[in-house]
This record gives structure tokens, C-alpha cells and sequence, in this order.
């Protein structure tokens, strides 16, 4: 294949996104969520790395990466990373002064120099916990804050006040109960960007990575599945003894499909759209970026 040629001849490894075509996954060297990502890409020991996923993603891994080149099939956006804007930002700060900044890891790297740490779903409520502050600012994802703040004695102060993932607030319960019908003995696994309402009728509110870890301990063997649906290729890859099904299969984020087989292998050939980071940037980010991994470590 043409692809592993050029990986070998380059010395480069692909990274992908839980979400993003199935195809891409299966040629990926590893594939995760978004802290998985970021952990990995702390660790590469290639030249260069083609990222398969949305733009903050791939930011991420060119800050932790800066003497390798990172490469991206094409240019892929995140709705929520750009409902954060910077004079909201700052103008939150200014009214907090004591609050701590958690921000989510889908922010872009411009705000995440704003951040004291960056957090991911998966290990949100540990970070959030671990400030030494009795007010956080969280954001942008209003429903992440909303569960953090069920499960913190901590004031979470949401920015912006609405914020949210279009792939994951589009999952309603009316979807819910129509699946519900369809399929009674499934257990209910969403992610924590789900409204609230969604997230009540849940056996299980977790990240990616964490339904995948839920549904392979888990006794039951069917499960209606909240998420972006490009993670049910990965669940059925997994875990080939149970069924699971997407609680709607709109649930489709179009960013993280824009990648397709013919653009990463294209991305390798030429090296077109390289991901570059403002030095500047780069140097501030990195700090909280690094402690949410010191953080998620202990």
C-alpha cells in the first residue's frame, strides 16, 4: 500500500481520532481520544506525524512536538473550539480574578495560553479537582461544565455561558427512546458533551475512551452508544462479542470525516499543509498542556 511506503520512507506515524472514517482508523499507527492523543503525541519517536482529526487536535500535537514536522489531510475545524473567543476570555478573568482556568482541550492553542490546565472529558473532574481555587472557569463545552459541577464542591463558572459540541447536542431524547424501544436490554453509555437531559438517562456519562474501557467490563451485551458515530468502527473492532448501536445516526460531526484515504496519502507525498504554531504560542501553551499530563499521571 502506498501509504505504508511512504510512512516508511519517511520515518512518519498517523494518528487518528476515535471519530473520524473507519478507513483512516485502520490505517492508523494509533488511534484514540483526545487525551490518548495528546499523551501519545508527547511520546513520538518519528520525523514526521500526520494527524487525523480536528484542527485542535492537531495543534496539540505540534506543541508537544516542535522539532518534528506535523502534517494534517486537510484542514478539518471544530465547531465548539471556535465558540470560545478571547475578549470573552479575558473578560471572564477579569471578573474572577481568583478563579483558576481549566479549559478543555478543544479549545484552540491562541486560549489555551490563557489556561493554569487543560483537561479532555476523560480526565475533566480530576484536573478541575486538583486547583487550588474555590472558582474554576471552564470552557467552552457548557454540558462538560455541567457535569463537573454535579461531581465538584467547587463553583464552575461556564465560558462561554453557551458553549456546546452541534455532534453531540443534536442527540436528543426523543432519539433516546425511540432507540430505547428498539433495543430495551442495551445499556445506555454517552459522553458528558450530551445535554443534561441525555446525560440523566445514562447507565454510564463517560469519554471515548472510557465507553470503550465501560462496554468491554461491562456484563451486558448491547449498548446504545452517545457519540459521534464514527466511534461505534472502533467499539465493533474491539469488542466483536456484543452490539452496539449509535442513539442516532445523525450524530455525525462532518469536520472529523472530511479526511479521506487518497488525502493522507497525498498529505505525505507533498507535505502541503503543515501545522504551524506561533512561537510564542507554542511556548505558552505547552505549560498547561504538561500539567494536565503531570496531573493525570498522579
Amino acid at each position: 500500500m502506498m501509504i505504508e511506503n511512504l510512512k516508511k520512507e519517511k520515518n512518519a506515524i498517523i494518528l487518528a481520532h476515535n471519530y473520524v472514517r473507519p478507513e483512516i482508523q485502520d490505517i492508523a499507527d494509533f488511534v484514540g481520544d483526545s487525551f490518548e492523543l495528546a499523551l501519545k503525541a508527547s511520546k513520538i519517536d518519528a520525523d514526521l506525524i500526520l494527524f487525523c482529526g480536528v484542527d485542535f487536535m492537531a495543534e496539540t500535537a505540534a506543541i508537544l512536538n516542535p522539532d518534528k514536522k506535523v502534517l494534517v489531510p486537510d484542514i478539518a475545524t471544530c465547531p465548539l473550539a471556535q465558540m470560545l473567543d478571547t475578549d470573552s476570555l479575558l473578560s471572564y478573568k477579569r471578573m474572577y480574578p481568583d478563579a483558576k482556568v481549566v479549559l478543555y482541550i478543544n479549545t484552540l492553542a491562541r486560549h489555551k495560553i490563557y489556561a493554569d490546565a487543560i483537561c479532555t472529558s476523560s480526565n475533566a473532574l480530576k484536573i478541575v479537582n486538583s486547583m487550588d481555587s474555590d472558582k474554576v472557569l471552564f470552557g467552552p463545552d457548557m454540558n462538560l461544565a455541567r457535569y463537573v459541577a454535579d461531581r465538584t464542591s467547587k463553583e464552575i463558572i461556564p465560558v462561554p455561558k453557551i458553549g456546546f459540541c452541534p455532534t453531540h447536542y443534536q442527540i436528543t431524547t426523543e432519539d433516546l427512546s425511540i432507540a430505547v424501544k428498539k433495543h430495551p436490554n442495551a445499556e445506555i453509555v454517552v459522553h458528558p458533551e450530551c445535554t443534561v437531559d441525555v446525560q440523566k438517562k445514562a447507565d454510564a456519562i463517560t469519554s471515548t475512551s472510557g465507553m470503550i474501557r465501560y462496554c468491554k467490563e461491562s456484563s451486558k451485551e448491547e449498548f446504545l452508544i452517545g457519540t459521534e458515530v464514527g466511534l461505534i468502527h472502533r467499539l465493533k473492532k474491539d469488542i466483536p462479542n456484543k452490539e452496539f448501536y449509535p442513539i442516532s445516526e445523525f450524530s455525525v460531526c462532518p469536520s472529523m470525516k472530511i479526511h479521506t484515504l487518497d488525502k493522507a496519502e497525498n498529505a505525505l507525498k507533498t507535505e502541503a499543509i503543515h501545522v504551524k504554531i506561533d512561537e510564542y504560542i507554542a511556548n505558552k501553551a505547552i505549560i498547561p498542556i504538561k500539567k494536565m499530563i503531570e496531573l493525570t499521571k498522579n
